[in-house]
C-alpha cells in the first residue's frame, strides 16, 4: 500500500485493448511526465485526472482536496485544473487579449487572477501579441497563449497532452525554454503527456512510464532513467541523465566541466555561471568500457564505474551495461551498449570495476 500522499492518483478504467491501472504520488510542484508510446494510456489518464471519463475505482487527490474517490466525484468545471491540448483550444474571433480576459472571467478570484494572469504573460513572453489575432499566430505563439489562458483559472494543477506534438522542430526548439521557465516558476504540479524522450529528459522532474496500460516505473527522473532499459528508453535513446554543475571552463578549446557525484566530462561551453545546475544527458551508444584507462586516446571523459548489472540487447551480439559512476553513487548511473564478445573478453559481471569512456554527451537543460 503507498503512503498517502496531497497529490495522489489511483485509477482502473477498462479499454478495449488495455486495462487502465495506475497508482502514483505525485510532487507538490514541477513537472511529471507520463511517458509511453501511443497507445499506452497516457491520454486516457489525464481525460480521468480531469474528470472528462469516470475510472470505475479511482481516487484523484490534489492539494489534499479528493476530486474523486468512492463518494465523490467533482465534474471537470468544479475540479481547479488548467488542460492544454495538443492543438490550442483558443478563440479564432477574438485577439490574445479576449482570450487571456476570457479566462479570467472564468475564474472565481478575478482579483488575484488578474495579477496571475500578468505574471502568466511575463512568464511566457507573450505581451507584445496581446492585440495580435489568433490567426496571426505562430504555433508556438499559440500554445504559449494557451498556457497562459489556463494559468488565468489559478489552477492547482496544469494538465499538459502533448503540448509540443503539432509543431515543427524549429517551433518545438522556440517554446522550449519557456516551458522550462514554466516549471522552474509556477509553484504548481504539472502532468505533461509526451512520447519525445528529449521532452521528456529536458522538462521533467518527475517521470511515470505507461506500457499497456500500466504503470511500469515511477519515480524521480534521473533515477527512473537509470533503471529503465525498455519502458522509457530503448534502441539508440537508450542513455542516463546527470543532474551536475558546471566547476570549471577551458576557454582556449571551448569546454566546461561539469561535476555530478562520482565524476565529471568535459562538454561544449555555454555562457553561464560557475556552479550553475545542468542536465546532461549521455547515450549508450556513446560510452565503451575498459579495465584500465587509456593513457593516449580521443576519448578524453574517463569515469570510473562500477557493473550494476549486465542485460541482453535486442540483437544477441550486444548487451547493455548498467553503471555506478564513483563510489556507487546512486544518483549517477551511465549505460553503454558493448559486443556480448567484449563483455565476455573483460570478464565483466555486476560489481565489476571499469573505466566508463565517455565519447559524447549533449546538455539538455537546467
Amino acid at each position: 500500500m503507498m503512503e498517502s500522499s496531497d497529490n495522489r492518483i489511483r485509477l482502473r478504467l477498462q479499454r478495449q485493448s488495455f486495462q487502465l491501472a495506475v497508482d502514483a504520488n505525485l510532487p507538490a510542484q514541477g513537472i511529471t511526465a507520463i511517458f509511453g508510446a501511443s497507445g499506452s494510456g497516457k491520454t486516457s489518464l489525464l481525460r480521468c485526472v480531469a474528470g472528462l471519463e469516470r475510472a470505475c475505482d479511482g481516487l484523484v487527490r490534489i492539494g489534499g482536496q479528493n476530486w474523486q474517490d468512492e463518494h465523490v466525484f467533482l465534474p471537470t468545471w468544479r475540479r481547479p485544473l488548467g488542460y492544454v491540448f495538443q492543438e490550442a483550444s483558443l478563440f479564432q474571433h477574438l485577439s490574445v487579449e479576449g482570450n487571456l480576459n476570457f479566462g479570467l472571467r472564468r475564474s472565481n478570484r478575478q482579483l488575484s487572477g488578474r495579477a496571475q494572469l500578468e505574471h502568466a504573460i511575463e512568464l511566457l513572453g507573450i505581451g507584445h501579441l496581446l492585440k495580435r489575432g489568433v490567426q496571426a499566430l505562430s504555433g508556438g505563439e499559440r500554445q504559449r497563449v494557451a498556457i497562459a489562458s489556463a494559468l488565468t483559472l489559478q489552477p492547482r494543477l496544469l494538465l499538459l497532452d502533448e503540448p509540443l506534438a503539432a509543431l515543427d522542430a524549429a517551433k518545438r526548439h522556440e517554446i522550449l525554454p519557456w516551458l522550462e521557465r514554466l516549471r522552474d516558476e509556477v509553484r504548481i504540479p504539472m502532468l505533461y503527456v509526451t512520447h519525445a524522450l528529449d521532452e521528456v529528459v529536458r522538462l521533467a522532474d518527475h517521470l511515470l512510464i505507461l506500457e499497456n496500460g500500466k504503470l511500469s516505473d515511477s519515480g524521480p527522473l534521473a533515477q527512473t532513467l537509470s533503471r529503465s532499459a525498455a519502458g522509457a528508453a530503448s534502441g539508440d535513446d537508450l542513455g542516463a541523465l546527470l543532474h551536475a554543475k558546471v566547476e570549471e571552463f577551458d576557454t582556449a578549446w571551448h569546454l566546461m566541466r561539469v561535476g555530478f557525484p562520482g565524476g565529471s566530462l568535459w562538454v561544449k561551453d555555454k555562457p553561464m555561471p560557475v556552479g550553475a545546475p545542468v542536465r546532461v544527458r549521455v547515450l549508450a551508444r556513446d560510452v565503451s568500457l575498459a579495465i584500465e584507462p587509456a593513457s593516449l586516446s580521443s576519448i578524453q571523459n574517463l569515469v570510473a564505474v562500477t557493473v550494476l548489472e549486465i542485460r541482453p540487447d535486442a540483437h544477441p551480439s550486444q548487451c547493455l551495461v548498467r553503471l555506478s559512476c564513483g563510489e556507487a553513487s546512486p544518483t549517477s548511473v551511465l549505460w553503454a551498449r558493448i559486443t556480448t564478445r567484449a563483455a565476455h573478453i573483460l570478464q565483466l559481471k555486476a560489481g565489476s570495476q571499469a573505466w566508463a569512456q565517455v565519447k559524447a554527451a549533449a546538455l539538455v537543460g537546467a
